[in-house]
């Protein structure tokens, strides 16, 4: 398996809107379920997958989307901010790809990410 753990943690600032320009990228019978905003850009929820745009360089012209399709995930696990010190919730998904971290800033609702999650995975 290619080293990947470099590109595979991402922090999830805030829920936003669902960026108009993501329907270019969806399949047919593809829906988008919800979005958040990363620090440069966005990552979006389908009923298919996890999409992550992450715009690059001095100006954040160069754009590189991620796709993680949810049959590759094996398993995830969801763990909450702690406390004054500990601001931060963190996801955790074991794919083929390796293993992903998502941290979630103060703000994001843990549980509701955890159930996108599980409505993706385990309601087909």
């Amino acid at each position: 398996m290619p080293e990947t753990s470099h590109i595979l943690e991402w922090t999830l600032v805030s829920e936003c809107p669902i960026p108009p320009d993501v329907n270019g990228l969806l399949v047919p019978g593809e829906v988008a379920v919800a979005a958040y905003k990363t620090f440069r850009d966005s990552a979006i929820f389908t009923n298919k997958r996890l999409i992550v745009r992450d715009a690059q360089g001095f100006t954040g012209k160069k754009v590189e989307i991620y796709s993680l399709p949810y049959s590759s995930i094996d398993m995830w696990s969801t763990e909450n901010a702690g406390g004054f010190l500990d601001m931060n919730a963190e996801v955790e998904l074991w794919t083929r790809a390796g293993h992903i971290k998502v941290k979630l800033q103060k703000g994001v609702d843990i549980r509701r990410f955890d159930m996108l999650i599980a409505n993706a995975l385990l309601t087909k």
